[in-house]
C-alpha cells in the first residue's frame, strides 16, 4: 500500500471515483417478467430458448435449468419465446408489473438449408452438431472476410463516447452532494438504461480518416475533428481520453481474443470457440434480400472470461458475420462490471463482403455488484462510412505517429458537427458540454476535486501557486532517525508552466540531524514538466538518509507505510547529491535522458565503511563519486494518465526498453574513481487469454573497472511486507552484490481460472496468482573485496558475522503463491525462499500482502 499504489489507482480511476462521489439508488416502475420454461411433453426444463418482447426489443435466454428473467420501463405487452426445433409462444403481459410467466413449448420440426434440426433432447457435444458446424465454416472465412484482408482501405469514422452517473431519477435529485448542482439533475436521462436515470458527465466525440495498408502493415488515423468536455487544471483531458478508450477499446471480433474493460476474453468465433462454448441455432432471419442464421452461444464453463449473447451469418457462401449482439456473463469473476453489452451491425459492400458499420459497447459500473445502488453508466459508438478497398495510397501518408490531429481540430463549430454526425445528438448529450462548463466554475465543486487531488496525489493547494505534502511523508519512523518529521511542498502551473519548484525539510529526532530537498526544473517546451512529450532540464540537491541499493522510483522511502519493516533494518547511508538532468522525449515514445551527479554517502546506523591497510582495518568516513550517465527508453504505443504534476502509465500489451549506461569520474569534485556500468531492462505486460496475464521483468547489467563494493549492483531487496514486483521480496537490504547479473520477474494472476471451479472461491470473487524470481549474479577478481584488501571490506553484523554476500554458490531464487481480489482490493502472498537458506538473519517463508484497484 505505497503512494504510488494510491496514485495508480486513483489515476486510473479518477473519473470513476468523480462519478461515485456523488450519488445513491430507489426502484423505478418498471416491468419485470420472470418464469421458467418446460418441454411440453417431457416436462423437462429447456436451456437458452430466446426470448424478447413481441417488437424483438430487450432479450434474453433460459438458464441451464430453464428460467428467465426480463424487465423493461417501456409498456411492451407480448412477449415471445423461440427455440430451434420447438414451436414459438407469444404471451400477454401487463405492462408497469412484476408477474410470473411460466411457459410449455411444444415440439414441432424446423428446416433450414437442408440441415432438418429435430427436437430430441440430447447431451450437448460439438460432433453432428450443425451450428458448430456453421461457426467452423466462420472460422474458416475468417481471413477473407475481415476488413483487413484488402491491400489497402480506407473510411471515415466517427466516434462518441459518453460517461453518466447511474442511479434513479428520486434519489439522484435528493442526495446531499447534488443538491447544489440542481442545474444538473433538472434533466436525466430515463430511456437508456432500464431501471435507471442517467446523469452525463462526460461526452466526447471525434471525427477522423483511417487509412490502413497491410505490406508492410501500418493504420494511420488522422483526427480531423475532436470535441470534448474540460473539467480544467484538475483532469487531463488527454490522459482521461486515453483511459477510456484503454477501456473501451475497438472490438474486432474476428480476433481470437478481445480486450474489454482492460482484460481478455475469447471470441465466439475464435479458432478454439467449439472448446469453450456451446453454440445452437436459434432462428433465420430475412434481411432484405437475403438471409441470416441466428447462432446462440454460451461459455462451457459459466465463470469463465467469455460472452455470451448471439452473432447472425450469411448465407452467401462467405459465412460473414452480419450482426452481433453479446454481453459478459454475468457469472464471471469480473469487478465493478453490473452489465456489458456489445452491439455491431455489418454494412454490405459493393465488392459483396461485409465491412462493420456501427459498433457500441455498453457498461454499467458499480461498486456493489449484485445491487441496484449509485453507479457508472458508459457507452461508445463508433460509426464506419464511406469505405474505399484498394486505393493505393503514397507510402509517406503512412509515416509518422499511428495517430495525429489534423490543425484546427478542436475548434470545429456547430455546422461541422452537424454535418457529420452519423445520428443528432439528443437534447442531453448537447448540454453535456454546456452544463460541465458551468461546473468546473463553480468553487464549491473546485475545492471538491482540491481534496480528491490530495487524496489521489498527496498534495494539498496551499495557494493558487503553492502545494504542500506529500502528506503520507510528514510522519516517518527509522532506526537511525527514530521518529522522524518531513515538511514539503511545490510549485504549480499557475505559478510558471516552464520553471517548477520542488522542496522539503526533514528532522530524525533520534539522529539530531536536518534533511532537505531543493529542486528546479524548466521546461523547454513550456508546457507543464510532465506532459508528453517533455523536453526539460533539471538541477536539485537532496542531504537525505538511504537504504544501500534501493532505488524506490515511486515513492519516498519516507513514506509512512514503509517504515514497518522486518528484521534487521540498521544499515543505512546519508547522502549527500548533486543531480543535473536533460531529459527529451519524441512523439513516436522513444526518449534520452542525460544525467551528472556527485554523491558522497556516509554510512549509519549500524553501517560502517572499512578497508585493511597494513594488516589493519582502517575506518572510511565517506565515499564520493562523480557519474555521467544516459538513458534510452523506448515504449511503443505508450499512454499515460497525468494530472498536473504527476504521470501514471497505462499499462498496454507492448514491451518497454530501457537502457542505461554511467561512467565514474575520477579527480572531478573529489571522486575517487574510474569505472563504466551497463543495464538493460525489458518490461512486457502478456496476456494469456482465459488463463490470465502475466507481468514479466527482464533485466540485466555489467560493471567494467574497479569499485568498492556500495558503487556496484547492490541487489534490490524488500524487508517491508508489502509485496513488491521489483524487489526480492524475502532478501534482506545489502545481502548480495554483484558487478555482473541477470534477473527475471515473473507475476502471473490466473483471473479465477482455477478458482471459478470453486463454488465458494467463485463466490468470493477470488482470484490465484503465483509468483517467480531468479537472480543469477557474481563478482570478478578485480572487485572482490576478500582479494583486494584496499577496497571497502563487506560489512559485519554486531556479533562479526558477514552480512552481505556474492551469487557464486548459484541464483538466488525465491516463489509465491497467493490469493488476490480479497474484498476487490486485497492480495496476500506466501511467499518461499529456496536458496541461501544458510545466511544469517533471512527468514525461508513469509507472507505478504498489497493493495490493487482492478477490474
Amino acid at each position: 500500500m505505497t503512494a504510488y499504489h494510491w496514485r495508480y489507482m486513483a489515476a486510473r480511476y479518477a473519473g470513476m471515483l468523480l462519478c461515485i462521489l456523488l450519488a445513491h439508488a430507489a426502484a423505478a416502475q418498471m416491468t419485470v417478467v420472470r418464469g421458467r420454461v418446460t418441454d411440453a411433453a417431457t416436462g423437462g426444463p429447456l436451456a437458452y430458448v430466446s426470448i424478447s418482447f413481441a417488437d424483438g426489443a430487450g432479450g434474453t435466454h433460459t438458464d441451464d435449468n430453464g428460467y428467465y428473467e426480463l424487465s423493461t420501463d417501456r409498456p411492451y405487452m407480448e412477449l415471445r419465446f423461440s427455440y430451434v426445433g420447438y414451436q414459438t409462444v407469444i404471451r400477454d403481459i401487463a405492462p408497469g408489473k412484476h408477474q410470473e410467466i411460466n411457459v410449455l413449448l411444444k415440439a414441432g420440426d424446423r428446416e433450414l438449408d437442408e440441415v432438418v434440426v429435430r427436437p430430441k433432447r440430447i447431451r450437448y457435444r460439438n460432433k453432428g452438431n450443425p451450428a458448430v458446424e456453421l461457426i467452423r465454416q466462420v472460422i474458416a472465412h475468417k481471413p477473407e472476410n475481415r476488413t483487413t484482408a484488402a491491400d489497402y482501405i480506407e473510411y471515415r469514422q466517427y466516434e462518441k463516447m459518453r460517461f453518466s452517473l447511474s442511479n434513479t431519477s428520486e434519489r439522484l435529485r435528493r442526495d446531499l452532494l447534488l443538491r447544489r448542482y440542481k442545474f444538473l439533475t433538472d434533466n436525466l436521462d430515463t430511456v437508456t438504461l432500464k431501471g435507471k436515470a442517467l446523469l452525463p458527465w462526460y461526452m466526447q466525440e471525434a471525427v477522423s480518416d483511417v487509412y490502413y495498408r497491410r505490406s508492410p502493415e501500418k493504420k494511420k488515423t488522422v483526427v480531423i475533428a475532436d470535441k470534448r468536455v474540460d473539467f480544467g487544471e484538475y483532469v487531463d483531458k488527454k490522459g482521461l481520453n486515453a483511459y477510456l478508450r484503454h477501456m473501451y477499446q475497438d472490438i474486432d471480433l474476428y480476433t481470437d481474443n478481445i480486450r474489454v474493460v482492460t482484460n481478455e476474453f475469447l471470441s465466439p468465433i475464435a479458432g478454439a470457440a467449439p472448446t469453450f462454448y456451446r453454440f445452437y441455432i436459434t432462428d433465420t432471419v430475412q434481411h432484405e434480400d437475403e438471409r441470416w442464421v441466428e447462432v446462440s452461444f454460451f461459455p462451457r464453463n459459466k465463470a469463465d472470461f467469455m460472452f455470451q449473447g448471439r452473432i447472425y451469418i450469411t448465407l452467401d457462401g462467405r459465412y460473414a458475420l452480419a450482426r452481433a449482439d453479446i454481453r459478459l456473463n454475468r457469472n464471471i469473476n469480473l469487478n465493478w462490471v453490473r452489465d456489458l453489452t456489445i452491439v455491431q451491425d455489418f454494412t454490405k459492400g459493393e465488392d459483396g463482403r461485409y465491412y462493420l458499420g456501427k459498433s457500441t459497447l455498453q457498461a454499467d459500473f458499480t461498486v456493489l455488484k449484485s445491487g441496484g445502488g449509485p453507479g457508472m453508466f458508459g457507452e461508445r459508438t463508433v460509426s464506419f462510412s464511406d469505405y474505399v478497398v484498394n486505393r493505393p495510397r503514397p507510402d509517406s501518408l503512412y509515416k509518422g505517429l499511428d495517430i495525429v490531429t489534423a490543425p484546427g481540430a478542436a475548434e470545429r463549430q456547430d455546422t461541422f458537427w452537424a454535418a457529420h454526425r452519423p445520428d443528432t445528438l439528443t437534447e442531453l448529450e448537447a448540454e453535456t458540454y454546456v452544463k460541465i462548463d458551468s461546473l468546473k466554475n463553480m468553487k464549491s465543486f473546485r475545492r471538491t476535486l482540491d481534496l480528491m487531488t490530495m487524496a489521489i496525489v498527496g498534495y494539498k493547494k496551499a495557494s493558487p501557486y503553492v502545494e504542500i505534502g506529500p502528506v503520507n511523508t510528514f510522519y516517518s519512523f527509522n532506526p537511525v532517525e527514530g521518529f522522524r518529521l518531513r515538511a514539503g511542498g511545490r510549485t504549480t502551473t499557475h505559478f510558471s508552466k516552464r520553471i517548477y519548484f520542488e522542496t522539503y525539510a526533514a528532522y530524525g529526532f533520534k539522529d539530531e540531524r536536518w534533511k532537505y530537498y531543493l529542486g528546479a526544473t524548466y521546461s523547454f517546451t513550456g508546457r507543464s514538466i510532465y506532459e508528453f512529450p517533455v523536453q526539460s532540464l533539471r538541477v536539485n540537491y537532496q542531504k537525505d538518509t538511504k537504504i544501500p541499493g534501493q532505488e524506490l522510483q515511486f515513492v519516498q522511502e519516507d513514506n509512512f507505510l514503509l517504515s514497518f519493516k522486518r528484521g534487521v533494518n540498521d544499515k543505512w547511508l546519508y547522502n549527500d547529491v548533486w543531480n543535473i538532468e536533460y531529459l527529451h522525449e519524441f512523439r513516436n515514445h522513444f526518449s534520452y535522458k542525460v544525467t551528472l551527479k556527485n554523491w558522497r554517502q556516509e554510512p549509519a546506523g549500524g553501517l560502517i565503511y572499512t578497508r585493511t591497510e597494513s594488516g589493519l582495518p582502517v575506518q572510511v568516513r565517506n565515499l564520493t563519486t562523480s557519474e555521467a550517465s544516459l538513458e534510452l527508453r523506448w515504449a511503443p504505443k505508450e499512454e499515460f494518465y497525468q494530472g498536473k504534476l504527476y504521470r501514471t502509465r497505462i499499462r498496454n500489451k507492448y514491451p518497454v526498453l530501457t537502457l542505461r549506461t554511467t561512467a565514474g569520474i575520477k579527480d572531478v569534485l573529489h571522486s575517487g574513481y574510474n569505472y563504466q556500468r551497463v543495464m538493460l531492462n525489458i518490461y512486457k505486460h502478456m496476456f494469456a487469454s482465459q488463463f490470465g496475464y502475466s507481468d514479466v521483468v527482464l533485466e540485466g547489467g555489467c560493471f567494467f573497472g574497479q569499485a568498492p563494493y556500495p558503487l556496484l549492483a547492490i541487489h534490490r531487496a524488500n524487508q517491508t511486507y508489502a509485496m513488491q514486483l521489483m524487489s526480492f521480496n524475502m532478501m534482506n537490504f545489502l545481502e548480495f552484490v554483484s558487478d555482473h547479473y541477470a534477473s527475471l520477474y515473473v507475476d502471473h494472476c490466473f483471473n479465477g481460472f482455477f478458482f471459478n471451479k470453486i463454488p465458494l472461491f467463485r463466490k468470493l470473487k477470488f482470484r490465484e496468482v503465483v509468483n517467480g524470481k531468479v537472480l543469477y549474479g557474481g563478482l570478478r577478481p578485480e572487485n572482490d573485496p576478500a582479494r583486494h584488501p584496499g577496497l571497502l571490506q563487506f560489512p559485519l553484523d554486531k556479533e562479526g558475522v558477514p552480512y552481505t554476500y556474492t551469487l557464486a554458490s548459484g541464483p538466488y531464487i525465491e516463489g509465491s503463491v497467493g490469493v488476490s481480489n480479497i474484498l476487490n482490493f486485497f492480495r496476500v502472498d506466501v511467499v518461499k525462499r529456496f536458496t541461501y537458506l544458510h545466511h544469517p538473519h533471512v527468514s525461508d517463508i513469509g507472507v505478504r500482502a498489497s493493495f490493487r484497484f482492478d477490474f
